[in-house]
């Protein structure tokens, strides 16, 4: 069995188009989705739209989260420290569609699938939390207590934007696929995983590939709330993770 991971789409349609277009060169036979589909992005109703259409597995990122369950108390808390991210959030939540709203609200935290005697758990983060971070410079030690309170023997995540990968002692494997819609990396190139599942053995590759990313800047420029200019910016040149 083959599957394809993806993770932080961000609303970027072109992104994703370009992802989509690759997958099918890898004969896949599943895609996983491991959340953030929409927030602060070009055009997060239409990859919605799209996304609830297709036969994914699909579990919820903490900025589905957000925008699902968005008061005055989470945008005065975002603010104090991401103030752009803050405006992307009060924006979408006005932009996007109730349905696609309750449909983001309504998809799980994580989700564990069995393939092969090979035993997947899906996250946004980590299995402890959403939002928490795997970085590519942890110890082996600390992505060990981060996932812990699991016994799948292959971990895929995303939310830091940030592709990595650890083997750990314990014979835990754990992926972050990176991000399709906002790459935090030197060169700005979408990113995805794919899973080779044959015989109770797996294994994991990254892909990266290349899009429009001009056009998807132009678009979420032209949103045009407090911020939009410099998000667009970043997704042509990354140069920090949150603003």
């Amino acid at each position: 069995m083959k599957y394809a991971v993806i993770s932080d789409i961000h609303g970027n349609m072109q992104a994703l188009d370009a992802v989509l277009e690759h997958i099918k060169s890898q004969n896949v036979n599943k895609i996983l989705c491991l959340g953030d589909l929409a927030m602060a992005g070009p055009e997060p109703n239409k990859v919605i739209e799209f996304v609830k259409n297709q036969n994914w597995q699909i579990i919820q990122g903490n900025t589905d989260n957000m925008i699902a369950n968005y008061s005055d108390i989470l945008f005065n808390k975002l603010k104090q420290n991401a103030p752009i991210m803050a405006n992307a959030l009060k924006y979408d939540v006005s932009d996007i569609k109730q349905e696609n709203i309750d449909f983001l609200k309504n998809l799980p935290v994580n989700f564990e699938l069995n393939v092969e005697d090979v035993k997947i758990l899906m996250v946004h983060g980590s299995p402890r939390k959403q939002d928490e971070n795997i970085f590519p410079n942890l110890t082996d030690d600390e992505v060990t207590q981060m996932t812990s309170a699991t016994d799948a023997n292959l971990i895929l995540c995303g939310h830091t934007h940030i592709p990595c990968g650890y083997q750990l002692k314990n014979k835990k494997t754990v992926v972050n696929v990176g991000s399709v819609g906002r790459p935090f990396t030197d060169k700005p190139l979408s990113c995805y995983a794919i899973i080779n599942i044959e015989n109770s053995e797996f294994e994991v590759e990254h892909h990266y590939v290349d899009y429009d990313k001009n056009k998807a800047a132009e678009i979420l420029r032209l949103r045009n709330f407090t911020g939009s200019d410099k998000l667009a910016q970043m997704l042509i040149n990354p140069v920090e993770r949150h603003i």
